[in-house]
């Protein structure tokens, strides 16, 4: 069976997802002082005594030291990287000029975080780095992408232009009755043997009463890979960030 490629897959089995994000910040923060040992004690006692890790096997702080040493010499330059982009990247509808269409200025494309359709399922992942690009003989222009999570033996080369584009943003409960039907989302599809996202269109939407949790309404969904449809939770869709709520 081909490995499953969740899009926010961990580099370790043992941290929560919100873990995970709390040591890229730490990163970006501390930098190479986050390697410090007491550093990383006092950042594992702090997740061993979480709610999120009540029932899960305790960390050892020489697991956040891997993770976080691995992680520091993965760590892209983004603004070189990203300023390689923009000529090769309409998707990224980036002009030479720093005014948008309207007079506005452009944003700052290091403030941007992006994704990528994998070639080898045709699911959404998210970007850790752009690494390189390259023209084709027709004039089609690829990027070599590292997925957020996953190492260099799963680097893929995409079409700039077909599969990549800017990362879609969660739902929040008070945006569902922005959702209509025909609307573009990307939806995290769950399977028996896998769990990732998808580009779906919403065919129609049974809106209901919100209680302590949140949205109850259910929304059927078809997916653009396979046309298959189903209803799912709010929960389960981001949407396209030229989606304006």
């Amino acid at each position: 069976m081909e490995r499953l490629r969740p899009r926010g897959r961990q580099m370790f089995s043992g941290f929560t997802k919100g873990e995970i994000e709390k040591m890229e910040k730490l990163l970006e923060e501390s930098g190479e002082q986050s390697l410090n040992r007491d550093f990383c004690q006092k950042v594992t006692k702090r997740f061993n005594r979480s709610s999120g890790r009540a029932g899960k096997p305790v960390i050892k702080w020489t697991e956040v030291y891997d993770w976080l040493q691995s992680r520091l010499q993965d760590l892209p330059k983004i603004e070189k990287r990203m300023s390689e982009i923009p000529k090769a990247c309409p998707s990224n509808k980036t002009q030479e000029s720093s005014q948008g269409p309207e007079g506005e200025k452009s944003p700052d494309l290091s403030e941007l975080e992006f994704e990528a359709r994998s070639s080898k399922d045709g699911a959404w992942y998210d970007v850790a780095m752009f690494l390189t690009h390259r023209f084709l003989s027709s004039g089609e222009a690829e990027v070599r992408v590292r997925f957020v999570g996953f190492g260099a033996e799963e680097d893929e080369w995409v079409n700039i232009k077909q599969a990549v584009r800017e990362r879609s943003v969660p739902l929040e409960h008070s945006e569902c009755q922005k959702v209509k039907a025909g609307d573009l989302v990307l939806c995290f599809q769950e399977r028996r043997d896998q769990a990732i996202y998808y580009d779906a269109h919403i065919v129609e939407v049974q809106r209901r009463m919100h209680d302590i949790r949140g949205c109850r309404c259910l929304f059927l969904v078809r997916y653009d890979h396979d046309s298959t449809e189903e209803k799912v939770r709010l929960r389960r869709l981001c949407r396209r960030p030229t989606y304006q709520i």
